[in-house]
């Protein structure tokens, strides 16, 4: 027994010419989060002084 695909967004069933999304809207709204940076990996907050150090060294 196959397991249908569905969209990782809204959960209908996903369409090949968008895999893994069911539409164009899904897919765009996903690259929306990306690009708003509403997805995130946890951690501790960045120091803004180590980062200006490491630019200087490049």
């Amino acid at each position: 027994m196959s397991k249908t695909a569905t969209c990782p967004l809204c959960g209908a069933p996903s369409q090949p010419a968008h895999k893994p999304f069911c539409s164009r809207g899904c897919r765009d709204r996903d690259l929306l989060k990306w690009l708003g940076e509403g997805y995130a990996i946890p951690g501790s907050p960045a120091d803004p002084e180590a980062l200006d150090r490491q630019e200087s060294r490049d």
